[in-house]
């Protein structure tokens, strides 16, 4: 974790806007600098991914401390207004006790997303706790040099006992980060118990996808749930039983959980048995696609169907084509439906907008022969908080439809 950084001793380099660049939104609180935006002569080019630089606007004038990496398109990303603020443990410790007393105001157990990136004051960082452990994702080049005071701040700041790195994911390989995962420190005797909307999820910290949970769709949950007393719900991309779980926890008389990933298949039955409701609950192994399809054959009926798929379209150059995928989903899973009955579709595309989003999901209920009302549109929950600044950081919709009889 040796940092390729300035020593605090020496002077820091310096980038700066183009003159025509708007340095306006920089100092109104926007994260990021393009790279078109900055002048990329040959010394800005040379600094190693993850350098800390003073950002001038084109009069010269600081802005701010930021973390450059010249070979991504957002060349600069704001750490901090100040330029020499050091960026050691007590910096970290600052900005974690910050959003740490956001989420111990809104959950009355530690179990959520205590860090979620440019929101939080830490850009491309990402801590989700599990009670006396945490999975940090250092995303950006700036924060994998830094780790070790991130760590030491976060032990001191929550208390936890146990950090897990978890530096996978496409955001690391488009900052020429290496992926690996691992156990940095205190110890981890197997799967956590998650409790979320009266479920229990069972989370596998080193194993599992991502962080092993996702945090973000806590208030959908929570909303499917609400649908589901004495219901028949099939939950597709289910995970580790996200809605499935929560929707027997609301009184669901059945779940089936679809899902790709038998390892997860198995979490989401440990958590229907840690909540006493295995005889609930079934699992289908497979393609989402292919199962949506061979249950239409079987004329399979349900009360509540929720379709939660990865992203489709992570990024502008995907939107058409998983726009189409959107829409396959709901024209597959809207005939499943029984009449009166209810379809939840939900999207964590950066790419996809809510407006498209919504647009492609009505055509695909509308191709599988079915009318509706949206009674519901979500995001992601507060422990996900997102900055004006930057609407990109709003990646989660969640909708749900009440289907005609």
């Amino acid at each position: 974790m040796t940092s390729p950084l300035p020593h605090p001793d020496q002077t820091r380099p310096v980038v700066r806007l183009r003159p025509k660049a708007e340095a306006r939104a920089i100092r109104h609180g926007f994260p990021w600098v393009y790279a078109d935006e900055l002048v990329t002569d040959r010394r800005t080019q040379g600094l190693a991914p993850g350098t800390l630089a003073v950002l001038e606007d084109a009069e010269r004038r600081p802005l701010g401390l930021v973390t450059v990496n010249p070979k991504s398109k957002i060349i600069a990303r704001m750490l901090d207004r100040d330029p020499e603020a050091s960026i050691d443990q007590a910096w970290f410790a600052q900005r974690l006790a910050r959003a740490l007393s956001l989420r111990s105001v809104m959950f009355d157990a530690p179990f959520y997303r205590l860090v979620h990136a440019e929101a939080d004051g830490l850009p491309g960082v990402v801590i989700d706790r599990f009670g006396d452990a945490a999975v940090v994702q250092p995303n950006a080049a700036w924060a994998e040099a830094h780790l070790t005071d991130l760590i030491a701040a976060l032990v001191a700041v929550t208390g936890v006992t146990a950090v897990v790195k978890n530096g996978s994911g496409r955001a690391r390989g488009l900052e020429g980060l290496a992926e690996e995962v691992v156990l940095a420190q205190g110890q981890i005797a197997g799967p956590i118990a998650v409790p979320m909307n009266g479920a229990t999820y069972m989370a596998d910290l080193l194993g599992g996808q991502k962080t092993g949970l996702f945090y973000d769709q806590r208030p959908n949950h929570a909303f499917a749930a609400r649908l589901a007393r004495g219901a028949r719900v099939l939950d597709v991309f289910s995970h580790v039983g996200g809605f499935g779980l929560a929707c027997l926890a609301g009184g669901a008389a059945s779940t089936l959980c679809v899902d790709g990933s038998a390892p997860a298949l198995d979490l989401a039955a440990q958590g229907a048995k840690a909540m006493g409701m295995e005889s609930r609950f079934a699992a289908r192994q497979g393609d989402a696609f292919a199962v949506l399809e061979a249950l239409a054959e079987e004329g399979a009926q349900f009360d509540v169907v929720i379709c939660d798929p990865p992203a489709f379209a992570p990024a502008k150059p995907a939107l058409e084509a998983g726009l189409r995928a959107y829409e396959r989903i709901a024209r597959l899973a809207a005939p499943l439906v029984a009449p009166g009955g209810y379809l939840g579709l939900c999207s964590c595309s950066h790419a996809a907008d809510l407006s498209a989003f919504r647009n492609a999901s009505a055509r695909g209920i509308g191709r599988g022969g079915r009318r509706g009302q949206i009674i519901y549109t979500g995001f992601a929950g507060p422990d996900h908080p997102v900055l004006p600044q930057l609407a990109e950081g709003g990646y989660l919709k969640s909708l749900f439809f009440r289907l005609d009889g």
